[in-house]
């Protein structure tokens, strides 16, 4: 099962359109906030996807949660935008909570840099932002889900 992770947008909805349709075979959206509105039109026209949303500190007005769980398959993943976690200082907060949940991911976004990483039986992936990257190319997260295993891989959003 191949899932596609989306974070800090930023008013750039073209971009997330050019994800969705790219990643075709995805059947999991995951959007880490900072401008929800960005994503939840394609929520209604892809209806054969599963979107999953959380707010991020951008996103004032907004009723998603800042951080939620969701399993695909037998996959337990932690996500959130990731300030509430101080994810700019550490992944320490977020891996905890993922770990105490027994999740086998936690996403998050909101540094504007990707980072893979894998701890305590943990993948820890930000997929950077699709728009207003931080450091070197705009970017986003696919992730794949099999019986043998978990594979996350970053993406150049070069569209």
């Amino acid at each position: 099962m191949r899932i596609v992770v989306i974070s800090d947008s930023h008013k750039n909805y073209r971009i997330v359109e050019k994800i969705i349709k790219e990643q075709s075979s995805a059947k999991h959206i995951f959007f880490l906030g900072d401008n929800v509105a960005d994503i939840e039109d394609f929520a209604f026209e892809y209806t054969d996807r599963t979107f999953h949303i959380v707010s991020g500190n951008c996103d004032f007005f907004s009723t998603y949660p800042v951080c939620d769980l969701a399993k695909i398959g037998d996959t337990s993943i932690l996500f959130s935008h990731g300030h509430t976690f101080g994810v700019k200082g550490s992944t320490s907060h977020i891996l905890s909570a993922a770990t105490t949940r027994n999740c086998k991911i936690a996403l998050f976004g909101h540094t504007h840099i990707p980072h893979i990483s894998y701890e305590n039986g943990v993948y820890i992936v930000n997929p950077g932002s699709c728009s207003v990257s931080r450091q070197g190319p705009n970017t986003y997260a696919v992730i794949d889900i099999e019986k043998n295993g978990i594979m996350p891989i970053i993406m150049e959003a070069k569209f």
